[in-house]
């Protein structure tokens, strides 16, 4: 079974969630990265827009990217608008991209992205998890124990 997670970051505005990557992985460790986006990203992340459904991150060399994280393009946004599906780096400290490297590398496992929000400074902010694929039993036993906690809710109402 996995532990606890620690106390949720700082989130103001959550713009992107990826729901089924709790389902897909076990989550061991959560971190906060920045994320380098232009100007009409930043505008249509704003706008409630953007999906990290099909996302993950990668380590190239001494820097983090963001692979398959759509933004859409901001409608008033004329010929400086972004490309939609374009790789983004994610910043990170050295110290931060070693420990990642280490773990995608010698451990095998894998950067996934939970979700896409604002601080309460405003910044755009991406939740990375560090995670272990999980096996299609694995799987099974998460949607049974999901649906005996709402059953147990449900229950919970009913008579108490």
């Amino acid at each position: 079974m996995s532990k606890p997670l620690p106390a949720p970051f700082d989130k103001q505005k959550v713009v992107a969630e990826n729901r089924r990557a709790r389902y897909d992985y076990f989550v061991e460790e959560r971190l906060e990265a920045g994320i380098e986006l232009r100007g009409t990203e930043v505008k249509a992340l704003r706008g409630g827009e953007g999906s990290i459904a099909e996302s993950y991150a990668t380590v190239d060399g001494e820097e983090v990217f963001l692979v398959n994280s759509s933004i859409p393009q901001y409608g008033a946004g004329s010929w400086m608008n972004h490309e939609p599906r374009r790789r983004r780096k994610l910043l990170l400290k050295g110290r931060e991209i070693a420990k990642l490297q280490g773990a995608v590398t010698r451990q095998g496992l894998t950067l996934v992205p939970l979700s896409i929000y604002f601080n309460s400074n405003g910044r755009a902010k991406v939740e990375l998890a560090v995670a272990r694929g999980k096996k299609m039993h694995d799987k099974r036993e998460t949607t049974k124990e999901r649906d005996w906690k709402r059953e147990q809710g449900r229950l919970l109402r009913k008579h108490g």
